[in-house]
């Protein structure tokens, strides 16, 4: 279901960042020969352009995006625990957590396609990125979380595992991302969405099809020869969002249009990145235009899309907070907080009250975070360059 939704079932159309882009190694084109690999210190504290500001080996990114996950796991709990969420204007804070996760996806997954100069290989990458974790998700949640909801909620274990929508039946329907089948069941019967057992997955779907906008513009010779066709193609979908918001949105999914608008401008902000200023002040300009988006207007990003990217953006250089993290776990936090804080709730643990049922929740998603990182994610990651892939099948590929 789709971050902030109020009511329970599926979302209208079945889906982190998000979370899910590679680290930039490096980040920006190489310069030419003679030029220094990287610019100065000095220079990235006072560069007047992303480009410049960016270091690769010193940023927000690892820690906005926990940050960002986080936000997901406490909106999503507080309504699963007590029926509500924190909202923000006219959008619950999940949601702009979502929209800036598929920013620095954008961001990322173009400097990825760049980087490695090869569909084969970028393909590649993202699929052991986003699908180990998500099929380990479900198979969990179809094997133990939904076994142990039918315990708590006082059915049998095994009545999981037959009649309609059934744990199996859960595995086959969601094993290709799109997600279809939100609970097992009837379960889990309780909290503010009775019957999603997992109602962050819908998202990767969105963000699947983002990468596979960003390899279309790649094999068409966009991202390297023709990035104004990026920006047409936002010029495009800020329209059609502006249209959307009055009532008319030709395009038809409503989802595909948000989630393409907000990672289209993490794209072109790393094409363009030796362009977009880097400044305080307009940074304090798109916040005014995000606050005013929210509070005036039912969908913000009609007016401030690209200054929510901006602000966005401009945390990952600005902010103090550059920490590398050695564990990455910000996806499992995001694929994991949802069912576990469904168990919580059906264990009765709403009974401390708000603050210490989402401080426990966190807690116990955050070591589950972590052992799929050490366990699955980043064992996986580890076949990113295997012989098969990395095989040039053209002279124009790296290898």
């Amino acid at each position: 279901m789709p971050a902030g939704a109020s009511a329970p079932g599926p979302p209208p159309e079945p889906p982190p960042a998000a979370g899910t882009g590679d680290r930039p190694r490096p980040l920006f084109p190489r310069p030419r020969a003679g030029a220094p690999s990287s610019p100065p210190a000095a220079a990235r504290r006072t560069g007047s352009t992303l480009a410049t500001a960016f270091d690769p080996r010193s940023n927000s990114l690892d820690v906005l995006r926990l940050v960002l996950a986080a936000t997901v796991a406490v909106v999503h709990t507080t309504l699963l625990g007590f029926g509500h969420q924190p909202r923000t204007g006219s959008t619950d804070l999940g949601s702009l957590a979502v929209d800036g996760f598929f920013v620095l996806s954008g961001f990322l997954v173009a400097s990825s396609y760049l980087r490695l100069n090869s569909l084969r290989r970028y393909l590649w990458h993202r699929a052991l990125r986003i699908l180990p974790g998500f099929w380990l998700s479900l198979l969990l949640t179809a094997a133990v979380i939904a076994p142990l909801l039918a315990v708590l909620t006082g059915r049998s274990a095994t009545s999981v595992l037959t009649g309609p929508d059934s744990a199996l039946s859960y595995l086959s329907a969601n094993a290709a991302l799109l997600v279809r089948q939100f609970g097992i069941a009837g379960l889990p019967g309780l909290g503010g969405a009775p019957d999603v057992l997992n109602g962050a997955l819908w998202t990767l779907f969105f963000e699947a099809a983002c990468y596979g906008i960003v390899a279309v513009l790649g094999v068409l010779g966009v991202l390297r020869r023709r990035r104004w066709v990026v920006l047409a193609l936002l010029g495009g979908l800020w329209v059609l969002t502006i249209a959307a918001t009055a009532g008319f949105n030709p395009l038809g999914s409503e989802l595909m249009l948000r989630f393409a608008f907000v990672f289209l401008l993490g794209a072109a902000a790393h094409l363009f990145a030796d362009r977009v200023p880097v400044r305080g002040s307009l940074a304090l300009v798109s916040v005014v235009l995000v606050v005013a988006g929210l509070y005036l207007l039912p969908d913000h990003r009609a007016l401030a899309g690209p200054a929510f990217a901006y602000v966005v953006l401009y945390a990952v250089v600005r902010s103090p907070l550059r920490w590398n993290l050695r564990w990455d776990l910000s996806y499992g936090v995001y694929v994991w907080h949802w069912p576990i804080a469904q168990v919580l709730v059906a264990a009765g643990v709403t009974a401390v009250t708000t603050v210490p049922f989402v401080l426990l929740s966190l807690t116990v998603t955050a070591v589950v975070a972590a052992l799929s990182w050490n366990l699955v994610e980043h064992p996986v990651l580890g076949w990113k360059d295997a012989a098969w892939v990395t095989r040039a099948s053209s002279p124009g590929e790296r290898r």
